[in-house]
């Protein structure tokens, strides 16, 4: 089965300089490896027209799913729609039931509405809108020579809600993924490389549908065992085999065969 791969995009100048930490590209990429979609990239870009649709280009040219988050609030340094309108060369169009959001939820507030809140329902017209329960402004998703690119705000629960109600289902409806199984061991007083010195010939049997991650943190390595396969059944039989048969060479110095924290332990 063919790796599906996806390229994480996520605009804006404040992510740039560290003012705000980007926490939308690890939970997509969690929710992703977890339905078997491989995250092959991941990209932060500023609030440029030049440099989103550079991004967009390249990373469409080595993934086959694009999600771009950010740069779509009702501010002047919000360009990523029309910066999709030039890419995807369509125009923007009002979108009734995104507008409809908007007056209900200014209205639901008693709160005074601009017309750039109202621009929030526009839209570019080759788009399929993603509806936001959670704030203004829509999610866009489309379609493009067998590429799929999706844009969300930047704002992580309304990226989220997106994320859990539209976009997930409809990405495993549209490709055949492979499962994917991950087991983890805590390990603690060895050194990596002495660890890995021990796991040599246990690495080296690996079957290649098997791969072994060393994951160093402060006092604590964690073993990542991941398997992949067509029969997530089989797939995670075969992997717990291998993981108790890595658990036992490592007994002396295991904390737990569970990724939890030290706390929790």
């Amino acid at each position: 089965m063919d790796k599906i791969t996806t390229s994480i995009i996520t605009i804006g100048d404040e992510l740039l300089i560290g003012q705000t930490i980007d926490t939308n590209s690890a939970w997509i990429a969690q929710q992703l490896n977890a339905m078997g979609i491989w995250v092959h990239r991941r990209v932060a870009i500023g609030d440029i027209k030049e440099d989103i649709l550079e991004a967009l280009a390249r990373e469409s040219a080595v993934s086959d799913i694009v999600l771009i988050t950010g740069g779509l609030g009702p501010t002047a340094d919000d360009i990523t729609k029309p910066t999709l309108c030039e890419y995807f060369n369509t125009t923007l169009v009002q979108d009734e039931a995104a507008l409809k959001n908007v007056l209900h939820i200014f209205g639901s507030r008693g709160l005074p509405m601009l017309q750039r809140n109202i621009d929030q329902s526009m839209v570019p017209e080759a788009c399929t809108v993603i509806e936001n329960k959670r704030g203004t402004a829509p999610g866009m998703w489309f379609e493009k020579e067998g590429k799929i690119y999706v844009s969300m705000p930047g704002v992580p629960h309304e990226m989220q809600g997106m994320m859990e109600s539209f976009v997930l289902p409809r990405l495993a409806q549209h490709f055949e993924t492979p499962a994917v199984v991950h087991q983890t061991l805590l390990t603690s007083g060895m050194g990596e490389s002495f660890i890995a010195e021990r796991l040599a010939a246990f690495e080296a049997k690996l079957p290649a549908h098997v791969k072994l991650a060393y994951l160093p943190g402060y006092s604590l390595l964690k073993l990542r065992l991941t398997g992949l396969g067509d029969n997530k059944l089989a797939v995670a039989a075969e992997v717990s085999i291998l993981f108790h048969e890595m658990k036992a060479l490592l007994e002396d110095i295991v904390v737990s065969d569970q990724d939890i924290p030290i706390a929790a332990v």
